[in-house]
């Protein structure tokens, strides 16, 4: 039995992403919530900022935060790190698997941009650890110390590498690689910041050495940042199922405003757990959200239903010539093992029930053929259009 190496790899390091993501971001939001949600000890103790009881799955839990570190250092002390270490690094791999080691079919589309396959992968990881030296650079000038001004140079500057990303490569391409530039920032917080912080804060304490304040506090800026880029980046996670967003002509502008409403009721919530209740980011949240959908599903082409009749052999031949290759019960195309979603267009039953789809991803936006690498031109998209919109109808 002959095994593609590219699809097993890809579903592991998924498989792996996920469970290591969840784990990262889990502990994520339950240190922020438990942050908010600490109170003043009572009767007060020496050094103690905040305490929180707690009770869960049939027991009682005691926390407490230490301004600085507690009068003498425990004998366990879990160091929060390889959740968001092993989610980047299998992040960082299903991305070599997927788009570098198969550029020409995920991340090149020459129809915005010739690139040959080094020269992609080489844009790519200049996007990726260029964003995380803008990044770095902005958190350590005196616009870090502002964080509202920070948070809107920093969105605008993303959006600004969106933009240009989906000038350069295929619509999937282009939004994993600004999920990699978020991740990237976020796990460089862990690397380079939180993580060196904490230890410095120990070493000290093991040494006898009074304990920089300023470490904790900036451990605890990065902390913030990732708790509200979080949800932007799980949704670009997902994006590669929403091609009315990925392939519409207004992606990198969709996904602003997808981000911008995430942020927004990220927010809601650490408000809330603050004991704030400020309902105005949630509605801002999902009024963005609720935006994007009446864009995203207007359409680009209107043509379509008003052409002549299109019959079902030419419809046919379109979809024989640009999609059967991958959408039959055995793809030729390389590095498709089987077909996507498993859908089939091998019968005119098939073609029929994914009719909808194939408007979706062909004709509504250009999402389909990968990186239009068969050449579908404007003529066959509308022709194609036609068809489903007079009723596709088959023999």
């Amino acid at each position: 039995m002959d095994y593609d190496f590219a699809a097993w790899a890809g579903l592991c390091l998924r498989w792996l992403h996920v469970i290591t993501g969840v784990a990262w971001i889990g502990a994520s939001f339950y240190f922020v919530w438990l942050d908010n949600n600490l109170r003043d000890p009572v009767p007060p103790k020496d050094g103690v900022k905040g305490e929180l009881w707690a009770v869960h799955g049939g027991g009682f839990y005691h926390s407490q935060k230490y301004m600085t570190a507690p009068p003498h250092m425990p004998d366990h002390l879990h160091w929060f790190k390889w959740e968001a270490y092993t989610t980047w690094l299998s992040g960082f791999a299903l991305l070599t698997v997927l788009y570098y080691v198969q550029a020409p079919l995920y991340l090149i589309d020459t129809a915005k941009f010739a690139f040959t396959q080094p020269q992609a992968i080489g844009v790519g990881l200049a996007f990726i650890f260029g964003g995380l030296l803008v990044y770095e650079a902005l958190c350590r000038s005196p616009l870090g110390q502002r964080p509202r001004a920070f948070g809107i140079v920093w969105f605008l500057t993303l959006t600004a590498a969106t933009w240009a990303l989906t000038q350069l490569f295929s619509d999937r391409g282009a939004f994993i690689h600004v999920g990699a530039i978020i991740g990237t920032c976020m796990v460089g917080n862990v690397f380079l910041i939180i993580i060196p912080n904490q230890r410095r804060i120990v070493a000290d304490m093991l040494a006898g050495r009074p304990v920089d304040p300023r470490l904790g506090a900036m451990g605890k800026q990065r902390s913030v940042h990732n708790t509200h880029m979080t949800l932007p980046v799980i949704f670009i996670m997902i994006s590669n199922h929403y091609a009315m967003v990925t392939g519409h002509p207004l992606a990198w502008l969709l996904l602003a405003m997808i981000s911008a409403g995430g942020v927004s009721i990220r927010y809601f919530f650490i408000l809330k757990h603050h004991g704030t209740i400020r309902h105005d980011f949630l509605f801002y949240g999902a009024m963005l959200i609720f935006a994007v959908s009446v864009i995203a599903s207007a359409k680009p082409r209107t043509d379509a239903a008003t052409m002549s009749p299109v019959p079902f052999t030419t419809a046919q031949a379109i979809i024989s010539k640009h999609c059967v290759m991958c959408h039959s019960p055995a793809p030729t195309h390389a590095g498709i093992p089987a077909p996507p979603l498993g859908a089939s267009f091998d019968t005119p039953a098939h073609i029929q029930t994914y009719a909808a789809k194939i408007h979706e991803r062909a004709v509504a936006t250009d999402s389909m053929p990968l990186g239009n690498e068969t050449g579908m031109t404007d003529e066959e998209r509308a022709q194609l259009g036609a068809w489903i919109k007079q009723g596709a109808k088959i023999p």
